[in-house]
């Protein structure tokens, strides 16, 4: 069931309101019946507009080849996320779709570049959503995960402690990753990568650290739990390389 609240006014009440469809359900607060009437009639012309696929396909059903000619090349005119993807479909390139990716994430959490980095998780999970859009191999989005994972734990490595926030999305991902890894049976071939990925997380703040490893120890085999002591000795020997007068 789909649920949405409107605040119309301040110290407003809430009322529910049932419409046509028995899997919509609409709660708006008002304080006034126009307010009310009001957002009814624009609630149901949103549900109206919106076309579903097997709308979509009667639609183009009707239409001749000339017809869907035209309205593909309007549409590839018209938004550049489908003309990336016809241009994909046409000359379907994984690596460079990849590439792509990288360099948006690379962007966002390089601290080698001139500028400050921007860290917006947001540009990246939207790029990471435009590419699984595309259909890569199951190899090709791994890759695409583990390497977003992989710039963002290690940037708060050497950045030294960041936000909450940032490790709250960092920890996310990371959880995202250790799934499709373990689902599609390829956590083995990425595991080396995985320790890394751990390893740069040991000294940072608000319990990161902790987040990592029992995320790994809750989501991966128990055969592989040992990885977990295994990341904590690089974290270690990598930081302390780093700021030697640290060690004690």
């Amino acid at each position: 069931m789909f649920k949405c609240s409107i605040l119309m006014l301040r110290n407003a009440q809430t009322k529910p309101i049932t419409l046509p469809r028995k899997d919509w359900h609409f709660t708006l607060r008002f304080r006034k019946d126009n307010d009310f009437r009001d957002g009814v009639c624009f609630y149901k012309r949103l549900i109206k507009n919106t076309m579903s696929k097997a709308q979509l396909k009667k639609h183009l059903n009707t239409l001749d080849k000339s017809q869907i000619i035209e309205m593909v090349m309007k549409l590839y005119d018209a938004r550049k996320e489908a003309r990336d993807y016809l241009d994909y479909y046409v000359n379907p390139n994984e690596s460079n779709e990849l590439e792509k990716f990288k360099k948006i994430v690379l962007k966002e959490f390089d601290d080698d570049i001139s500028r400050d980095p921007q860290c917006r998780f947001s540009v990246c999970r939207k790029a990471l959503s435009d590419f699984k859009k595309l259909a890569p191999s199951t190899e090709t989005l791994a890759e695409a995960m583990v390497y977003y994972v992989e710039r963002v734990c290690e940037f708060s490595f050497y950045a030294g402690d960041l936000w909450e926030q940032y490790y709250d999305s960092a920890t996310s991902n990371f959880r995202s990753m250790l799934k499709f890894l373990v689902k599609n049976d390829i956590l083995e071939a990425m595991m080396p990568r995985v320790v890394q990925i751990m390893a740069w997380c040991w000294p940072c703040g608000y319990g990161f650290h902790d987040e990592i490893g029992d995320s790994f120890c809750e989501l991966v085999p128990p055969q592989y739990h040992n990885k977990a002591d295994e990341a904590d000795a690089l974290g270690k020997a990598q930081y302390y390389a780093i700021h030697p007068d640290l060690k004690h």
